[in-house]
């Protein structure tokens, strides 16, 4: 289905459907219940991250890396009161940890925002020629999912704006769509609709974003078996968006990924089979991230007996601490 989906995107096909036409009714039922307990409010708050990570590391002559957060409320940072929080400010903080070197954080994510948004936002990331992000990070997919909209739509929108980022010389990490399943307001058979369908975009948003030379991270059950077992503690007030440490645990998982595009972390010369990593053809890899959480894929081999190849790996977690942006007297982003 993820093959069908991808497929559909590059050449045009249709709305190939994630749910069968005669569970709309009961969806629509339920969704509306679902989004009523949720609470999303029209005016989310959303803290104010941008700014300059790690200035301590400056060096004369030296330009800070620049990171750039695209997507929708995940991204933003939606849930949590402090700007510190968010995951462009973890990451960004994390990045200059390791890079030795200040990290520019700019987001263009806002929450709401569905796939079709992200041309907007990629035109915002690159409005500068000069300043193109050296590492662009998207997080997309589950407003796709509540909303309907179709899979290939979605795919395509997303492998558009990859293709715009990489064209630029931005390397981009996704984190794909999470696993809609395990929020606690929603309830069977829903519940069991969305796991499927947030599954199956996942699955094919890694095929589009691997074909454009982009890496994904499965979000999966948003990042880790803790947010089922600790609901109360990793999901925010409204029980839908991650709290602080939901996002920390986020954070965790995409930061490796991020670095190695960046050229930070170390590669190893082949894939850890203990680890069950290794070279599949992409749809395989893809299916395989889309059922764990924190999977990375990233094109390998063009071409193979089966079509393209695609390298999974399971990358060991980095903590990431809080940190605040600069004030604003140092350099812009």
């Amino acid at each position: 289905m993820a093959r069908r989906i991808a497929a559909g995107a590059a050449y045009g096909g249709g709305g190939i459907g994630l749910v069968g036409a005669a569970a709309v009714g009961l969806l629509l039922a339920e969704a509306q219940l679902a989004r009523r307990r949720v609470g999303n409010g029209t005016s989310p708050h959303v803290p104010t991250a941008d700014g300059l990570y790690g200035a301590s590391y400056t060096v004369p002559g030296e330009p800070a890396l620049r990171l750039t957060m695209l997507g929708d409320s995940t991204a933003a940072g939606q849930g949590v009161h402090r700007a510190g929080q968010t995951p462009g400010a973890l990451l960004a903080s994390g990045v200059a940890a390791i890079a030795e070197r200040p990290v520019g954080l700019s987001t263009v994510a806002v929450p709401g925002a569905r796939s079709d948004d992200l041309d907007r936002q990629v035109s915002l990331a690159l409005a500068d020629p000069s300043r193109v992000p050296d590492i662009c990070v998207i997080m997309v997919g589950a407003n796709d999912v509540t909303h309907r909209m179709p899979a290939t739509r979605s795919v395509r929108h997303l492998a558009s704006a990859v293709r715009r980022l990489r064209t630029a010389g931005a390397e981009v990490v996704v984190g794909t769509c999470p696993d809609l399943g395990t929020i606690e307001p929603v309830r069977q058979p829903l519940r069991w609709m969305a796991r499927r369908a947030s599954r199956q975009l996942a699955a094919a948003q890694t095929i589009g974003v691997v074909e454009q030379g982009g890496r994904t991270v499965s979000l999966g059950d948003l990042l880790g078996p803790e947010f089922a077992a600790n609901p109360r503690e990793l999901f925010g007030p409204d029980s839908y968006h991650p709290s602080a440490e939901g996002y920390a645990t986020a954070a965790m998982a995409v930061l490796p990924t991020v670095c190695a595009a960046l050229g930070l972390w170390p590669e190893e010369d082949r894939p850890d089979a203990a680890r069950r990593e290794g070279f599949l053809p992409v749809a395989r890899a893809a299916a395989e991230a889309a059922s764990e959480a924190g999977t990375e894929v990233t094109a390998a081999m063009p071409t193979g007996p089966r079509g393209a190849w695609a390298l999974l790996k399971r990358r060991r977690r980095r903590r990431v601490t809080e940190s605040e942006p600069e004030p604003s007297t140092q350099p812009s982003p």
